[in-house]
C-alpha cells in the first residue's frame, strides 16, 4: 500500500499521520513472510541493492513464501533499528517504506530513527488510540485467552 492509501486507512478509524508513523514501528519485533515482500526485493527501486540482494538469498523469485525474515535487525527488541533501516531504503515491506520515501512522514521517519524517547511515548499514547477505537464492552466483547481464538460460550469476565 502507498502513503497516501494508507493515511486514508487510519483516517477512517480517527488516526493520524503520528499514529500511522508510530503503530508502524511496531514493525521493529518480529518476522514477515517472503510472499509479503517479494515483489519489493525483486521489483522495486527504492530499495538499497545489497539488502535487496541479501533478502534474495532467503527468499528466491520462485517458491520458499513461507520462509521468514526479520522486519530488522534486531527482532527481539523493541528499539529504532525500523526507522533506521527506512531512512537507509531497506524497509523490508513495501507499506513500510512507503513512510520514507519522499512524502510528508519522512521527518517523522528520521525524528523516530534518533529519539527513541520520543518514538516510545508517541507509540504508546498511539497504541491507546488504537485500542480505543470501536472497543466491544460487556456482552458484545469478550476478553480472549487466545487472541486468534474466539471464547465461545463464554459469558463471564476474566
Amino acid at each position: 500500500m502507498d502513503l497516501p492509501a494508507l493515511i486514508d486507512n487510519f483516517k477512517k478509524q480517527d488516526l493520524n499521520v503520528k499514529d500511522l508513523v508510530a503503530l508502524s514501528g511496531g514493525h521493529t519485533i518480529g518476522f514477515a513472510q517472503c510472499g509479503l515482500f517479494k515483489n519489493r526485493i525483486y521489483n522495486e527501486n527504492n530499495i538499497d541493492s545489497t539488502f535487496a540482494h541479501q533478502r534474495q538469498s532467503t527468499c528466491p523469485r520462485n517458491g520458499g513464501d513461507s520462509k521468514l525474515a526479520p522486519l530488522d535487525p534486531t527482532p527481539a527488541r523493541f528499539d529504532t533499528k525500523y526507522f533506521t533501516q527506512l531512512v537507509k531504503k531497506k524497509g523490508l515491506l513495501h507499506s513500510d517504506q512507503a513512510l520514507f520515501n519522499g512524502g510528508e512522514t519522512d521527518g517523522l521517519v528520521k525524528s523516530y530513527s534518533t529519539n527513541a524517547g520520543t518514538f516510545s511515548k508517541d507509540f504508546a499514547n498511539s497504541m491507546i488510540k488504537m485500542g480505543n477505537i470501536k472497543p466491544l464492552t460487556g456482552k458484545n466483547g469478550q476478553i480472549r485467552l487466545n487472541c486468534r481464538k474466539v471464547r465461545i460460550g463464554c459469558q463471564e469476565e476474566l
